[in-house]
């Protein structure tokens, strides 16, 4: 876990501990951090209408501030949770990240399912690595 979320992670700890952990036990476990006001935990349902509340309100007023301003519009597309577990472990690949960590991250039991999905490159990292290697390799 890097820092930040770490610090962010305790900093909601706090809150609950002043306002109260949630109600749910799953599989044993109990007093989770993220709870819904009801001290529900929250389900991938949840997140996602939550996701889509968020990029939804984004796009009305991006389209009014754009006709408003004479400009185009930058709209947010339609995304959900998962996409942004493929985007952090795309970035964790790109960042050169070991794949056996990868694997771990991500809770796959086959390390095959994690080369297959998220060993994906830009082109730009493509062509990085490949930068990398000019004048490393002796052709004779």
């Amino acid at each position: 876990m890097i820092d930040e979320v770490y610090d962010a992670f305790l900093e909601e700890y706090q809150i609950q501990k002043v306002l109260g952990f949630g109600t749910n036990e799953i599989d044993g476990f109990k007093n989770f951090v993220f709870s819904t006001g009801e001290g529900n935990v929250y389900t991938p349902e949840s997140v996602n209408r939550a996701i889509k509340r968020i990029y939804e309100d984004y796009n009305e007023k991006e389209e009014a501030d754009a006709k408003k301003e004479g400009r185009n519009t930058l709209l947010l597309p339609h995304f959900s949770a998962h996409n942004l577990r493929h985007t952090f472990c795309t970035r964790l690949c790109e960042n050169g990240s070991n794949l056996k960590v990868i694997q771990s991250v991500m809770g796959h039991a086959d390390i095959q399912t994690t080369m297959d999905i998220y060993a994906e490159c830009t082109q730009e990292k493509k062509q990085e690595v490949f930068a990398t290697l000019n004048g490393k390799i002796m052709v004779k």
